[in-house]
């Protein structure tokens, strides 16, 4: 079966949660996104109603964070989070697992952490992305994570925020991969920077990617399928990686 730009595209949550960007850019990166056809824009809480505004009416789904970026959150301010995201329109909920606690070793306080955005959010048939940050832990918590996750059906499980010391790597994707339970997917975030990278996790399983490089991944892609570049220009302001 040949190749189409939507299963590329389709695959990027396009980023936009760096903190110095202002009103301008993040106007411009849902502008961006809807231009690309991305599977999501997950944008700062505070401009997530504005966000689902612009992409109303689009396959573009409007996303954004939960206890973002070290998870550090109480569990009750994580689900009034999660409250607070559904009003404004979120489709997918991207959270941050309490970090200390998985070291610690303390599951059951993990387990009821992530249960409580993930009984919200499907209470509103929203989804639920579940942020490891794995550049922090061993293969051991990465495994037991992915069961938590598989048995409290989780939407997808993810590998990074972006703001860890490290990404997505190919070895973390196809653990992942490989011990989460059917229907429960998997999203790298932090690393995959080019067509190529988003090509090779593609075909590990994953199904979707954290991006804030998303014109210039998707641009390479257009390029290797043989289809016409996108005319879509930035002001130009730098923003920063994911």
């Amino acid at each position: 079966m040949s190749e189409t730009y939507q299963d590329y595209s389709k695959m990027i949550d396009h980023s936009l949660l760096i903190p110095t960007m202002d009103v301008a850019q993040l106007e411009e990166g849902c502008q961006l996104a809807l231009a690309y056809d991305v599977a999501s824009v997950c944008i700062m809480p505070y401009y997530l109603k504005r966000c689902a505004e612009i992409l109303a009416g689009s396959t573009v789904q409007p996303s954004t964070t939960i206890g973002f970026p070290h998870g550090g959150h109480t569990t009750k301010i994580k689900r009034q989070e999660a409250e607070q995201a559904i009003e404004d329109g979120c489709q997918e909920l991207d959270m941050v697992v309490n970090i200390s606690q998985v070291l610690s070793g303390n599951w059951d306080y993990v387990t009821q952490d992530i249960a409580a955005v993930i009984e919200v959010a499907h209470a509103a048939n929203r989804k639920v992305k579940v942020i490891f940050e794995n550049c922090y832990l061993q293969d051991s918590h990465k495994i037991q994570l992915c069961q938590i996750c598989s048995d409290l059906k989780a939407d997808w499980v993810k590998t990074s925020t972006g703001y860890g010391t490290g990404g997505a790597t190919m070895q973390d994707l196809q653990l992942m991969v490989e011990h989460v339970a059917p229907g429960v997917q998997v999203k790298a975030a932090g690393g995959i920077r080019d067509f190529e990278s988003l090509r090779k996790a593609k075909a590990l399983g994953v199904t979707r990617c954290g991006a804030s490089r998303t014109q210039t991944m998707l641009d390479e892609a257009r390029q290797a399928l043989g289809l016409a570049k996108i005319e879509f220009h930035t002001a130009g302001k730098a923003a920063g990686g994911y």
